[in-house]
């Protein structure tokens, strides 16, 4: 039979509730005690049912990560996973597990939010920004002071704590190192009109190309709806423009708008990067089929899941720390799809 927490007691000729105390490292205990039960501890093997300790702090050291989780979403949301992975890396070193929650299957806008709270089956939760589309759940989560974290801006304004990358500034990193290869008349293919990431970065684009003296036209900014297709005709039409009328360059919005740039400019005959260049967002998941290799507008996404992770442990160790905040730089990774940049010698 297991080993139970009174065989400890006896054992060490202690209460249960010193042997308790113990376990949850209470200071009122003498270190003789102490020493006597954690000896007993180690002789008779016994390993505490965490539950029970966590019953007794009065903690689950369970965080909950709430997610879309239906069929397909790897695909459709590949960063996703490796934010996760960096959230868990951090929670396990300091105790907590990580459960995951789908919310694909709501009935009802924050259900899986009301249950988790309900039921006070974590600690915390962890809420991937899909997961908060409208603000009757993120009211639910501020009314009842729960701790929690939002990886990803929610997309409205409101008093929930979340961390995110600047999309914009990713943008703005994708104009500067255009500008630095000599590349002054540049494109940019997006996904949708009404998709926030994609926006964000647009933005942040023709901003800073307006900034170094350059003009996007309108007719250079394309919405597709981030398929191979459709970004492929979308790169077609941009490509058989009069050779003065065309860009020199094309911005995708992500990796998977980069495959359809890539055919289309293949099927044109164009060479890269001398004849019609581009880059693109996020090294995950489709830049490595891309040939040439492309240049990237990287952003560590492993890291974000990182820094949500410290978060959520600070906000359970101070309940009131208010946090709205961008984290983990873009960074460009030089691929062949963008000439060298043109070190300017004084």
């Amino acid at each position: 039979m297991p080993v139970t927490i009174n065989d400890v007691a006896k054992a060490a000729g202690v209460s249960v509730s010193t042997v308790s105390k113990v376990l949850n490292h209470k200071s009122s205990i003498s270190s003789a005690t102490v020493d006597k039960v954690q000896q007993v501890i180690h002789d008779l093997n016994y390993t505490p049912n965490a539950r029970a300790v966590s019953f007794a702090r009065g903690d689950t050291r369970t965080i909950v990560y709430l997610t879309a989780l239906g069929r397909n979403q790897a695909y459709r949301n590949p960063h996703m996973f490796d934010i996760m992975c960096g959230v868990h890396s951090q929670l396990a070193d300091s105790g907590y597990s990580l459960t995951l929650v789908d919310t694909s299957t709501d009935n009802y806008p924050g259900e899986s939010v009301s249950k988790v709270m309900a039921q006070k089956s974590a600690d915390a939760l962890l809420v991937h920004g899909s997961a908060i589309a409208n603000e009757e759940t993120a009211s639910l989560i501020i009314s009842a002071g729960f701790p929690h974290i939002i990886i990803g801006h929610p997309g409205f304004d409101s008093s929930l704590c979340w961390i995110d990358t600047n999309h914009g500034l990713a943008g703005q990193c994708a104009a500067t190192h255009l500008i630095s290869c000599d590349y002054t008349k540049a494109a940019f293919i997006g996904g949708r009109k009404t998709d926030y990431i994609s926006n964000q970065r647009l933005k942040g684009f023709i901003g800073k190309m307006r900034d170094y003296g350059c003009h996007v036209p309108p007719e250079w900014i394309a919405y597709t709806d981030s398929g191979t297709k459709d970004s492929y005709q979308a790169a077609k039409k941009l490509l058989e423009l009069p050779f003065g009328k065309r860009p020199q360059a094309i911005v995708c919005e992500n990796s998977c708008i980069a495959v359809g740039i890539s055919n289309a400019i293949h099927d044109s005959g164009l060479k890269v990067p001398d004849e019609i260049a581009f880059l693109t967002f996020d090294s995950f998941p489709y830049s490595g089929i891309i040939d040439p290799p492309p240049t990237i507008v990287d952003i560590d996404v492993y890291d974000m899941g990182v820094q949500a992770g410290n978060m959520i442990l600070r906000k359970l160790e101070n309940p009131t720390l208010f946090v709205q905040s961008y984290t983990t730089l873009p960074v460009i990774l030089q691929g062949e799809t963008t000439r060298p940049v043109k070190v300017h010698r004084s």
